[in-house]
């Protein structure tokens, strides 16, 4: 197995298949997600649900 090729099969091992990246605006995530949840619970007490 020549160089090439054996880097060409470690880095095919590796591709995305599109889950989470570890790289990502960490802050935005927990914002959004508070945000979410904020919104859900003026939407549950508007509608009398609780």
């Amino acid at each position: 197995m020549t160089a090439n090729a054996a880097t060409a099969s470690r880095a095919a091992s590796r591709v995305r298949t599109g889950g989470p990246r570890e790289d990502g605006p960490k802050i935005l995530e927990h914002v959004m997600g508070w945000t979410l949840v904020a919104v859900v619970a003026m939407l549950v007490t508007q509608l009398g649900l609780l």
